[in-house]
């Protein structure tokens, strides 16, 4: 009897499954979230599960139900849920009115649901419930996570300039007082200042290096805008003026004022802030050049940072870019600084070349593609007819 009743049961519902969807939409339609959702949109994954539900009443065993879902639809609709800015509750409940729906139906045709029956839906919607919500509640943490990362390494970035302003503060004092004289007490409280400020400039550092590898391993997301790239150019070099003073490098920007670059602005900026950073540290009492110009027949901007420092030895060329390298003189850091460059060049579509011979210095050249070009490799991309959405 009890077999019977499960072929009957999965008949039904794959008999009535339109019939059942709309009465369950009528219901879900009262959720906030669903109101203005269309019906592709509002069904989702729920066809799929009533079929996965009819499949497992026929086969008369639940015992690889959860493997099934594990492989089918409720992680998806979990994040879509999310992307419909769905609340837990809400998820939980468009599920509890498919099991009311599920359960009215079977009542209007005869049908009992007790014992296996009940237990195989139960388990069936209990296990899709699990499953949607645990995508769900993972996704939301790592937003969450992805936008307080974001916002502590705004904050860091936005130290910097006021950091490098103190210790340049600093470090103009101390000569000073070294060539006019001072008191011990006053000595003592500069190289406590200087300490404090080496510091806050480590912690600083490392925050935005650890937010930089971050994007490193999970991958880049670009906010391509048209820029003019002088600009961004001259404020770095005003941000690295104390840093580069210390080192009596001139930085010397011999960007054209009326190029246009197309490229995410905060990476464009972290990709040149390394390179002449770098250029700094291995050119003191030198220039640092950084230039650009186009490349009319590729249809790309060539970009560079040159410098007349000491250079990088040969056999370090080939794996210069690799994460965890760093300079001969610098074997305790972290070797952050040209991975992200390279990362984030290619995340734009270029690629990151250098020259180099010790003793006479540095070219780092990199490529960003124009708006055009980008727009010309988006539209071949797209099937016949497709537009792009940059």
């Amino acid at each position: 009897m009890t077999l019977r009743l499960l072929d009957q049961l999965a008949a039904l519902i794959v008999q009535e499954r339109e019939g059942l969807l709309a009465q369950w939409r009528l219901q879900v339609r009262e959720l906030p979230s669903a109101r203005d959702l269309d019906v592709p949109t509002l069904n989702d994954h729920i066809p799929a599960l009533l079929d996965e539900l009819a499949v497992a009443l026929a086969s008369r065993s639940d015992q690889t139900i959860p493997e099934a879902l594990l492989e089918s639809s409720p992680p998806a609709h979990g994040l879509q849920r999310l992307q419909e800015e769905f609340d837990l509750e809400e998820v939980v409940a468009e599920y509890n009115i498919l099991r009311g729906c599920i359960h009215d139906l079977a009542i209007d045709h005869g049908f009992q649901l007790q014992g296996q029956p009940f237990h195989i839906i139960n388990r069936v919607l209990d296990h899709a419930i699990g499953l949607a919500l645990q995508t769900y509640a993972t996704q939301r943490a790592l937003e969450v996570q992805q936008r307080r990362e974001e916002y502590l390494a705004f904050v860091a970035h936005d130290l910097r300039t006021p950091l490098n302003a103190i210790s340049l503060a600093e470090r103009v004092l101390e000569k000073k007082l070294q060539r006019d004289g001072a008191s011990p007490e006053t000595t003592q409280m500069l190289k406590t200042l200087h300490r404090n400020a080496q510091q806050l400039e480590s912690l600083v550092g490392k925050i935005l290096e650890e937010n930089a590898n971050l994007q490193t391993e999970t991958g880049v997301k670009l906010e391509r805008r048209e820029l003019d790239l002088w600009p961004l150019v001259e404020a770095l070099i005003h941000d690295l003026h104390p840093v580069a003073g210390t080192a009596s490098t001139q930085l010397i920007n011999q960007v054209p004022d009326d190029l246009v670059v197309y490229a995410d602005a905060s990476l464009l900026r972290r990709v040149f802030q390394n390179l002449i950073g770098n250029a700094i540290r291995y050119t003191p009492r030198g220039e640092v050049l950084i230039g650009a110009g186009e490349r009319d027949a590729e249809g790309m901007v060539e970009c560079w940072v040159s410098d007349n420092g000491a250079g990088i030895p040969e056999h370090l060329l080939e794996k210069i870019f690799d994460k965890g390298e760093t300079g001969p003189e610098h074997t305790g850091e972290t070797g952050l600084g040209l991975a992200i460059v390279k990362t984030f060049t290619e995340a734009h579509g270029g690629t990151v070349t250098v020259e180099s011979k010790q003793g006479v210095g540095s070219t780092f050249r990199f490529s960003l593609p124009t708006r055009a070009n980008v727009s010309d490799r988006t539209d071949r991309s797209k099937p016949e007819g497709g537009t792009s959405t940059d």
